[in-house]
């Protein structure tokens, strides 16, 4: 392709040309030479000698100041676009099964960094978390009405990390129409979603495949903890004989009732309750359940926080650990992108020597399989979950 003389364009550093050669799709702020061309515009990348190395999403704002397209030097336009998200739904047509709500395109894990397209149903819910995104919005609705013809796509732009590339936060309708409730069914369970004000984009998906797997585990009397709005207390309570699930916030109970009495389930009880407080006065109590479930929101949003975390971790799985039957299973897990999986396995041996019990490790997932971990981008991987049993 012959470069057009009016195209916008960045020079980067040896590290920086190092970073995207190595795998990694964002290139920092102080690895840019320079840099021209309109917030949000795609730039053809050279490196400090003028060779051409890939063409990226600029921001004018962001530390991540460029997020690479392609390495080649092709057009990056409509047609571009139309193929890498025509690439990711068909891979989830491979991947994803029993469910009506999954991830459709995970940002750098599809090459498509910053943007979020997730499906409940017959809806879509976008997320445009760059300039360049956020400047191609328009193109993307347009192609995701071809690929999917869906009823409704709604925007979720809320997350505060646009503040960062200088763009508002919004929530807004922008194709077809989007009802204040939708109704999705994962692993045969009907989930009310509210995609417009719950969390995320409506819902937690990325644990879609966990709840089903803590099937495989579950029996007798069970706590779940952190539950939300009943993911893993709705999806195993047909394989227990009573699951109590707690949440402190008090929509996220209503709408865990609410979802209970869409699937018309009598064994699984709602508290509204600190998680933290419940699980000392189950402790300090002597209570003992075969089964314990930690999902907590994630403790560790910085790295600065990290200190912090690491004693909340430690603490609810210690209490969670002596609560434990004997031959009981302990699920739990972290969201926390900067608890790295040693860590987390490292916490987890801690609190095994301070509860007295003997733990082994039976199981370790990530995410599902529509947000794949891309092993040069670590920043895409962030869901560790430990199965333990509490040996005889």
């Amino acid at each position: 392709m012959t470069k057009m003389s009016n195209e916008a364009k960045a020079v980067i550093s040896p590290r920086g040309v190092e970073r995207i050669r190595a795998g990694h799709l964002w290139i920092y702020r102080s690895d840019v030479r320079s840099a021209d061309g309109e917030p949000g515009c795609v730039v053809r990348l050279l490196d400090e000698r003028g060779r051409f190395q890939g063409r990226a999403f600029h921001s004018d704002k962001s530390q991540i100041a460029l997020r690479l397209l392609t390495r080649e030097d092709v057009p990056v336009d409509r047609a571009f676009f139309a193929r890498r998200l025509e690439h990711a739904a068909a891979y989830r047509k491979v991947v994803v099964e029993n469910t009506e709500a999954w991830r459709v395109v995970y940002g750098e894990a599809d090459h498509l960094p910053s943007l979020i397209v997730d499906r409940y149903g017959d809806y879509l819910v976008l997320q445009t978390l760059s300039q360049g995104t956020e400047r191609q919005k328009g193109v993307f609705v347009d192609i995701l009405n071809e690929i999917f013809a869906p009823k409704g796509i709604l925007e979720r732009n809320d997350p505060r990390v646009r503040l960062l590339e200088g763009l508002d936060q919004r929530v807004s309708v922008l194709s077809g129409d989007v009802p204040d409730e939708i109704v999705a069914r994962e692993n045969g369970i009907a989930f009310a979603c509210d995609l417009k004000k719950a969390q995320k984009t409506g819902s937690f998906l990325d644990q879609r495949e966990n709840h089903w797997a803590a099937r495989t585990y579950a029996s007798g009397d069970v706590l779940d903890c952190f539950s939300y709005q009943g993911g893993f207390a709705l999806t195993i309570a047909d394989r227990c004989a009573h699951v109590e699930a707690t949440d402190m916030a008090p929509a996220a109970v209503a709408a865990a009732r609410r979802n209970q009495e869409l699937n018309g389930i009598k064994n699984v009880s709602f508290r509204e309750g600190n998680s933290f407080d419940i699980l000392k006065e189950y402790d300090d109590a002597d209570r003992r359940f075969d089964m314990v479930i930690l999902d907590p929101p994630a403790f560790a949003k910085t790295r600065a926080a990290l200190t912090s975390a690491l004693r909340g971790y430690h603490e609810i799985n210690l209490r969670a650990m002596r609560l434990l039957a004997d031959g009981g299973i302990l699920y739990t897990a972290s969201c926390s992108y900067h608890l790295t999986k040693p860590l987390f396995l490292e916490m987890l041996e801690r609190a095994a020597a301070d509860s007295g019990r003997r733990m082994a490790l039976r199981d370790f997932v990530g995410q599902p399989l529509d947000h794949p971990e891309v092993l040069t981008i670590p920043e895409t991987g962030y869901i560790k979950g430990a199965v333990l049993e509490a040996m005889r």
